[in-house]
């Protein structure tokens, strides 16, 4: 039996520790081989850096989806995050036609929008077509912001009521995916967690971590991999939903005393956690 091949389609920010950057070294620590396509290069990513580079690199991927076609190659994983506009979003419909196994899994981070806003160079029109993508998807992970986005929905960020979530699961859910992870739910001021929603069987889990008082570039990403990663390695949606919860924690807890380190998380310190729950 051969080992199983993910291909990730985001940017590549080269400082920062986020997309590519942290979804290659997190699936790979996993035991899973990784193959990037890159949507762009930015020499830092654009949280909080000025005067940062920006490669767009749409038109190559069709080159690269017809290089690999050409050569018979399959994959058993599409993990989409950040992706740049439209075109990109687009392009991601064929490379899950052309270049996946059969019963290969999509998952679908829709990178696009957090703390109640939507990332620079968005809008409504790119907001409908993620919203679009993540219909044809086995799993998405939106958090509570790209939800809200995706079902024009009110943004309600903490003190959350079961109601509110629930009706934002129900209006993901008939966008046509299988199964939702809900990230960043507060019922209280002590702890934040994320939800599983199976919408074919409409079985809801929760699960939840400490809330520790900070804001980190990546955590995001660090987490999309990390459950990627565990899935793909055997775990259940759940479980994989659970370990990813317990690594980002685990990645905020070596950072946050860091100041001077304000453009991620310090991961690469939480990967032997992340290897060593995954080999129990």
């Amino acid at each position: 039996m051969s080992d199983k091949k993910v291909l990730t389609l985001q940017d590549i920010s080269c400082m920062g520790q986020c997309s590519l950057t942290v979804a290659l070294p997190i699936i790979s620590a996993c035991g899973v081989e990784t193959i990037i396509l890159p949507s762009a290069v930015l020499s830092t990513h654009t949280g909080g850096f000025k005067g940062y580079t920006f490669r767009d690199l749409t038109d190559d991927i069709p080159l690269i989806m017809n290089h690999w076609m050409s050569e018979g190659i399959k994959f058993d994983c599409l993990y989409t995050g950040y992706l740049g506009n439209i075109r990109q979003i687009d392009y991601v419909h064929d490379l899950k036609k052309n270049l996946m196994k059969e019963n290969a899994l999509f998952i679908a981070d829709p990178a696009m929008a957090d703390f109640g806003n939507l990332y620079a160079g968005f809008d409504r029109k790119f907001v409908k077509s993620m919203a679009q993508l993540c219909g044809y998807a086995d799993i998405i992970l939106p958090n509570i912001t790209e939800a809200a986005f995706m079902t024009d929905s009110e943004v309600i960020l903490d003190n959350h009521s079961e109601e509110y979530i629930d009706m934002l699961l129900s209006k993901l859910a008939s966008l046509g995916c299988k199964a939702i992870i809900l990230k960043g739910i507060c019922y209280n001021d002590k702890e934040i967690g994320i939800v599983y929603y199976d919408c074919l069987t409409n079985k809801k889990e929760h699960y939840f971590t400490e809330k520790i008082n900070t804001t980190a570039h990546g955590t995001g990403d660090c987490y999309a991999a990390a459950f990627t990663g565990s899935l793909i390695k055997g775990f259940t949606p759940f479980d994989a939903a659970r370990l990813a919860a317990d690594f980002v924690v685990e990645c905020i807890k070596h950072t946050v005393n860091d100041k001077e380190h304000w453009y991620g998380v310090k991961f690469e310190q939480a990967l032997p956690m992340l290897v060593s729950k995954l080999n129990k």
